[in-house]
């Protein structure tokens, strides 16, 4: 089965597909189909999400698979969340991964509640007009690093310590982080509804 992914970021890409392995399906990025990006105008995950997946299958014809994820920062009440893509930019930084790790650094220098999670919502459809979307949320509360460690992940990972590990998420192995991160809870929650629902 093939599914379109909502999504242009190829560490979502690699990630999703390893974990949806399991299934048997075959994501393919919305760009190889010159699907352009949806407008995110909505303040929460799921609502932006449901409509990335729309917008993915209404241009594609084939089911869809969106994300939305981010960062949500307790001393920041909650922010950066849904712009969690464009944080740095807020800041007079290029949008990007390491932008973002250093404007947030920066904005947490004098912080001590460093407490945060990250947070992943996937929703499937299976037409644009599917009137029972398939939601999936997983979270990993963890705390901000004072500097970025390690090299796997991307995202805000170099800087998200996890207690349990005592590393930061870019610590882990792909394979230990995959299994442990939001995005594969939500991912594992997905992939039990999608063979509960459609297999």
């Amino acid at each position: 089965m093939k599914i379109v992914l909502a999504s242009n970021n190829q560490g979502k890409l690699a990630e999703l597909q390893a974990m949806l392995v399991p299934l048997g399906v075959q994501l393919v990025r919305q760009s190889e189909l010159d699907i352009p990006e949806a407008e995110e105008p909505f303040r929460t995950f799921v609502e932006n999400a449901l409509t990335k997946a729309r917008h993915a299958s209404r241009l594609s014809g084939l089911p869809a698979l969106a994300d939305d994820a981010g960062l949500c920062v307790d001393a920041f009440g909650g922010l950066p969340g849904v712009d969690t893509a464009y944080y740095a930019t807020q800041f007079g930084y290029a949008k990007g991964d390491a932008n973002n790790v250093r404007a947030l650094l920066e904005q947490m220098a004098h912080i001590t509640n460093r407490r945060a999670a990250l947070v992943s919502t996937l929703v499937a459809v299976r037409s644009a007009d599917d009137p029972e979307p398939l939601i999936a949320a997983g979270r990993v509360v963890g705390e901000i690093s004072r500097e970025p460690l390690g090299s796997n992940g991307f995202g805000f990972d170099p800087v998200m310590f996890i207690p349990e590990f005592g590393k930061t998420f870019a610590q882990l192995l792909v394979e230990v982080k995959n299994a442990n991160s939001h995005r594969g809870k939500a991912a594992q929650q997905m992939m039990a509804l999608m063979r509960e629902r459609w297999f």
